[in-house]
């Protein structure tokens, strides 16, 4: 779903010096996930990507304060669709599944309502700035379109319910 960064809109994304680390850090410890900030101009820790993109390592997401929100928010769903005994096994590379890749797209675009500033429609905006790819050319389209296997996927793993909020540990 997810590609490096290469859009020229880039520099718009919503990073979390702007929402700060409170409200995400809050956010993922409902999931029993740590946030660690990481230092400007350190390399952050079990990043797939690098540069400013969060990392994984076992329960925890690192992040700086030029970490995009939306790649927080989609390392940390990286780490909520797994199962707890398989996310102590995680380092930078979560999974090869793509049913867990979609769930974690949309997982991703789900939590952004739950932090505030954020919201679904920012942060799909932040995606395909950000270079994101989906069949129908934006994560609205796949979102509200081509995503029922996504929230199926969910609602069946118990991390979304009926209605398409999610559900806390």
């Amino acid at each position: 779903m997810s590609a490096p960064h290469s859009a020229p809109d880039e520099a718009r994304v919503m990073r979390l010096a702007e929402i700060g680390f409170e409200a995400p850090a809050r956010l993922l410890a409902r999931y029993g996930l740590t946030l660690q900030r990481v230092d400007v101009g350190t390399p952050i820790p079990g990043s797939f990507w690098g540069d400013e993109e969060a990392g994984i390592i076992g329960n925890t997401v690192y992040a700086r304060d030029d970490t995009p929100v939306h790649s927080l928010l989609h390392e940390a769903g990286h780490l909520i669709v797994l199962p707890p005994e398989r996310r102590s096994q995680v380092h930078t590379d979560a999974t090869d599944s793509i049913a867990e890749e979609d769930a974690t797209c949309y997982l991703q675009i789900v939590l952004a309502d739950e932090l505030p500033g954020v919201g679904r429609k920012r942060l799909m905006a932040d995606m395909d700035a950000w270079g994101y790819t989906f069949r129908l050319g934006s994560a609205q389209a796949w979102f509200g379109e081509d995503a029922a296997n996504a929230r199926h996927w969910l609602v069946e793993h118990g991390l979304l319910d009926s209605h398409g909020h999610p559900v806390f540990n």
